[in-house]
């Protein structure tokens, strides 16, 4: 009997550890779920900032597009602008060039310029269409004012 003493205090023992072992794994376990339902809620956030950053990226796309579409069209109104400059420095030149010859040249008097009114409708038959518009607006603007 006394065998079969020493027999159940160790099987005792050792399903005690057996117990406390199960204990601490359980702890564990438990710790690697609680770190798990933190990762599935980080990844659910970087998830939705993924989706807040891809829809700000789209809107600042649109924003671009439409801000080169701006640019290009202020570009094109300034080559008109540029181009016609361009026309009325040359036709001042021209018009230089010919008022002094005729000084120069035969001493007579010299007609006077012309009106204002048909070097404006000159000018205006050198714009562009668009342009041409855009300045008839902006006159009837200044006479209503």
């Amino acid at each position: 009997m006394h065998f079969a003493l020493i027999v159940e205090i160790a099987l005792t023992a050792l399903l005690a550890a057996t117990l406390v072992y199960c204990a601490i794994l359980e702890r564990r376990l438990a710790a690697l779920r609680r770190g798990q339902d933190g990762f599935r809620n980080t990844i659910v956030e970087l998830n939705s900032a993924l989706e807040s950053a891809g829809s700000a990226i789209r809107m600042l796309k649109t924003s671009a597009a439409g801000a080169s579409d701006a640019l290009d069209e202020r570009i094109v109104k300034a080559r008109n602008l540029l181009d016609e400059l361009s026309l009325v420095t040359a036709s001042a030149d021209r018009i230089a060039q010919r008022i002094e010859r005729g000084t120069l040249a035969s001493g007579e008097r010299i007609n006077p310029a012309p009106n204002p009114a048909v070097l404006a409708n000159r000018l205006d038959a050198l714009r562009p269409q668009n342009a041409r518009s855009e300045s008839a607006r902006a006159a009837t603007m200044g006479q209503v004012r």
